[in-house]
C-alpha cells in the first residue's frame, strides 16, 4: 500500500483547495458564520500580498510569500480540528481568531508604497511587531475590534523567536493553548512543506538582506537548517506544549491515517538535508531543485 503523503491531501499551491479545507474543518464544529469571518480576512491579506491594498506594496519576499500564510492558515485549522477531537474544545471565538492571526501574522514583511529600497526582507527582525500593527492600523477595515486586536496580536506573538510564548500573559488557559498552535503551525507548515528545501535559498538571500549574520554562504542555510529543526523539536515538546501532536488526531479522525503526516514530512526533509551536508563533494544547489518554482 502507498504511503499517503501531506501533499496528497490537498493540493496546497491553490488557494481555493486551501479555503475549501479550511471551510470543512470549520464546519465540523461551527457555524458558517465563522468562515465567512475567516474568508473575509482571506481575501483581504491576499490584496495585501499581491498589491492591491491601498498604501502597500506588493509581497517581495520569496520564502515569506503567500502560500507560506496559507500553509499555516490550513495546519492551524487541521490543529483545532485535532484539539476538538481530543476533547479540548477550542471556542468559536477562538478558533476564527486564530485562523485570521495566521493569515495575518506575516504581514509585517510587506512595505508600505512610499518604501521603495529593497525588499520586505528587510523587517526580518521586526515583522513580529510590523504584523501586528498592520492589525492595529487595519483594524476597521478587517473588523476588528478591541479585545479582538489583544487576541490576534498575542498569536502573532508566538510565532517570533523572542519572547517566547511561555513567557506572556494571557486572560485564560484557553487563549494560552491558541497562542502555543499559531507559533507550532507556523514552523510544522513551513518545514513540512513539499517545496522547503527549494525554497531555503530564498530565505538565505532574506537573511542577508536583513543583515542576520551567520549566513555569509548559501551552503550555511543548509547547514543552519538542521541546528533549527534540533531547536524546533525543543519548542514542539517544550513552550509549545506538544500542541502540534494535535494534527495526528485530525488526520486519524478525517482520514484514517493514525500518523502524524506534518512530523512526516519534516522528516523527509531533514533527511534529505543531511545528505546533502554529508556529500560535500555533490552540487548541493542541483540537489535542491527538486521541483520547479
Amino acid at each position: 500500500m502507498e504511503m499517503v503523503q501531506l501533499s496528497m491531501l490537498c493540493d496546497t499551491r491553490k488557494h481555493s483547495h486551501v479555503l475549501r479545507e479550511v471551510c470543512r474543518i470549520l464546519r465540523y464544529h461551527y457555524p458558517a458564520s465563522s468562515w465567512k469571518q475567516v474568508k473575509k480576512t482571506f481575501k483581504i491579506v491576499k490584496k495585501l500580498f499581491e498589491g492591491r491594498f491601498p498604501g502597500y506594496r506588493a509581497c517581495n519576499t520569496q520564502y515569506h510569500d503567500f502560500f507560506h500564510t496559507t500553509d499555516t492558515l490550513l495546519a492551524a485549522a487541521r490543529l483545532v480540528d485535532g484539539l476538538n477531537i481530543k476533547g479540548q474544545p477550542v471556542s468559536q471565538y477562538h478558533a476564527v481568531r486564530i485562523l485570521q492571526a495566521a493569515l495575518l501574522h506575516d504581514t509585517g514583511y510587506i512595505q508600505k508604497d512610499w518604501d521603495t529600497l529593497g525588499t520586505g526582507a528587510k523587517y526580518t527582525r521586526e515583522h513580529v511587531e510590523r504584523s501586528k500593527e498592520f492589525v492595529s492600523e487595519q483594524a476597521r477595515v478587517l473588523g476588528f475590534e478591541g479585545n479582538d486586536i489583544i487576541f490576534i496580536a498575542r498569536a502573532i506573538d508566538s510565532t517570533g523567536v523572542n519572547p517566547s510564548p511561555s513567557s506572556m500573559e494571557y486572560n485564560s488557559k484557553d487563549e494560552q493553548i491558541q497562542a502555543f498552535l499559531l507559533g507550532a503551525a507556523d514552523l510544522i507548515a513551513q518545514m513540512a512543506d513539499r517545496t522547503y528545501l527549494e525554497k531555503l535559498l530564498f530565505l538565505y538571500y532574506e537573511f542577508r538582506e536583513a543583515g542576520i549574520s551567520g549566513y555569509e554562504t548559501e551552503f550555511d542555510i543548509i547547514r543552519k537548517t538542521n541546528d533549527f529543526y534540533e531547536i524546533a523539536l525543543q519548542r514542539f515538546e517544550g513552550e509549545f506544549l506538544g500542541v502540534h501532536n494535535m494534527a495526528q488526531d485530525h488526520f486519524r479522525q478525517r482520514y484514517s491515517i493514525d500518523e502524524n503526516l506534518y512530523t512526516q514530512a519534516i522528516k523527509r526533509n531533514m533527511d534529505y538535508i543531511r545528505t546533502i551536508i554529508d556529500d560535500s563533494t555533490s552540487n548541493f544547489r542541483q540537489k535542491l531543485h527538486r521541483i520547479s518554482l
